[in-house]
């Protein structure tokens, strides 16, 4: 991958490969309106409105800029119910991309999930992983089934000089297989890019006997692909025994090793859609039926068909070290900057996004009043920036009723590849640093509507006591009449 270096040390920033010819306005509402704003959403970013924000770094996931082909590549587009030339379209990149010989389709990633649930989960069964994600995990405890995490210990310390954070304890792989019993594990999941501990990658070597040990005890493995392309970028730069091996050659070794690879077309590819794909005939077939039952027909799943053009258009240009690097790069400049300013950051910098660590930002909030979400509404007031809550507020209360506190409370700021320009990359920055010199204004959250299941995406909270309006009038005397 080429280097390119500014003259100057200290003028070292990110530097796009790609020019932007197509803009959308923002706005930014003066910070009384956005106190008003985030009341409305209970306190909840996912209910706040698109028009009241100015930042969207809630996601990555199907907000992404299409590049200029993926764009054209939807005129084309074919939309026969059966035998659709899209379909074949994208059938022939994936097997470019993956080597794959079966592709059923799903209206996205956690539809695959539901598919891969329905087809190998039981009551009783137990799924492993290096860290679980939240609709997967509700998929299978829905069916009776249970989640166990592996990820090794260095993966939950906010700050270490870990390359994979990811990875999975490989010893306690094998004893957990012998303790269920492979007949009762449903299946061994790999997440390429572990998003709820913020984006940390997994190491090619890991993922590889991962699905060796699989194979060892007849239990199947099965790879989350979605954020493969970040994790990809990271065993080029991180580790030297892959930086000059070929991408492509990289998915075809993953492919080949696992019995089952999906993912989420709004993140590996910057479209829509999901897909599952396997060299496996009697897996495929096992899984087949439940395409039509819950998603669509075999050629469409659910997805639609200009999307399926640029989901394949997108899976090709994932193989191009210069389109998947904007997202590492501009992430790890928030992390190194905010760094600088002493915010405490998940290190090193992962995929998906810069994630603030609450724990150490705001130690005074216990996990019960939610931490990482009051975070997230603070930033909201401070910036008009929309983060997402990766802590306790994200999982799911125990059966009888006890929370579940989360190993990290994390507010993870999303970088969508190719949308935000470096000076609105500066100005979270900025945000961000002078909401952590007044921490101590930011006070706790307590729900007043609790769904029971996903209450992360539709729950509402109020704040105890008056602490954002006193944040308000902070802000308002630091930056005078400025929005």
């Amino acid at each position: 991958m080429p280097t390119v270096k500014f003259y100057k040390p200290e003028e070292q920033v990110p530097l796009e490969m790609h020019k932007v010819r197509v803009v959308q306005k923002l706005y930014l509402l003066p910070v009384e309106e956005r106190l008003k704003k985030i009341e409305e959403a209970g306190n909840n970013t996912f209910l706040l409105q698109n028009k009241d924000i100015f930042l969207d770094m809630i996601t990555d996931s199907g907000v992404n800029a299409m590049s200029d082909n993926q764009v054209a590549s939807q005129l084309i587009a074919d939309d026969s119910y059966a035998g659709s030339e899209t379909c074949n379209r994208l059938v022939k990149a994936i097997q470019e991309v993956f080597g794959t010989k079966y592709f059923l389709p799903a209206h996205q990633g956690r539809a695959c999930e539901n598919i891969l649930a329905e087809t190998f989960v039981k009551p009783g069964m137990v799924t492993l992983m290096n860290f679980h994600f939240t609709t997967t995990k509700a998929h299978i405890t829905r069916l009776g089934g249970s989640v166990i995490e592996l990820i090794t210990p260095k993966g939950l310390e906010p700050q270490n000089d870990e390359p994979f954070k990811g990875n999975f304890d490989l010893d306690r792989l094998r004893e957990e297989i012998e303790k269920a019993g492979p007949k009762n594990v449903a299946f061994v999941r790999i997440e390429a890019g572990t998003n709820l501990i913020g984006g940390q990658p997994v190491a090619m070597d890991n993922m590889l006997e991962v699905a060796k040990i699989c194979k060892e005890y007849g239990v199947l493995s099965v790879l989350d692909a979605s954020l493969l392309q970040d994790n990809m970028y990271f065993i080029k730069t991180r580790d030297p025994k892959y930086k000059d091996m070929d991408t492509k050659r990289l998915y075809h070794m993953l492919a080949e090793a696992c019995d089952i690879v999906y993912w989420s077309a709004r993140k590996l590819g910057f479209s829509r859609g999901g897909c599952i794909v396997t060299n496996n005939e009697d897996l495929y077939l096992q899984m087949k039926s439940f395409v039509p039952l819950f998603e669509g027909f075999l050629t469409y799943g659910g997805m639609e068909v200009r999307s399926m053009e640029a989901a394949a258009v997108g899976l090709i240009e994932s193989l191009d070290m210069e389109y998947i690097n904007q997202g590492p790069i501009f992430i790890e400049y928030m992390v190194n900057e905010l760094d600088k300013a002493g915010v405490p950051v998940i290190k090193p910098a992962g995929g998906l996004g810069c994630h603030l660590n609450a724990s150490e930002i705001i130690p005074h909030i216990p996990h019960n009043q939610y931490p990482a979400g009051a975070l997230g509404a603070a930033l909201y007031i401070a910036g008009g920036i929309r983060g997402m809550e990766r802590g306790t507020l994200s999982e799911q209360r125990e059966p009888d009723g006890t929370e579940r506190y989360a190993e990290l409370e994390l507010l993870r700021l999303a970088c969508p590849r190719r949308v935000f320009t470096l000076s609105q990359i500066k100005y979270c920055i900025d945000r961000v640093t002078w909401l952590y010199e007044n921490r101590h204004l930011i006070g706790g959250l307590d729900f007043y509507e609790e769904p029971s299941v996903l209450r992360f995406f539709f729950g509402r909270l109020r704040p105890i006591g008056d602490w954002q309006e006193r944040l308000a009038r902070k802000f308002r005397e630091d930056f005078g009449d400025s929005l």
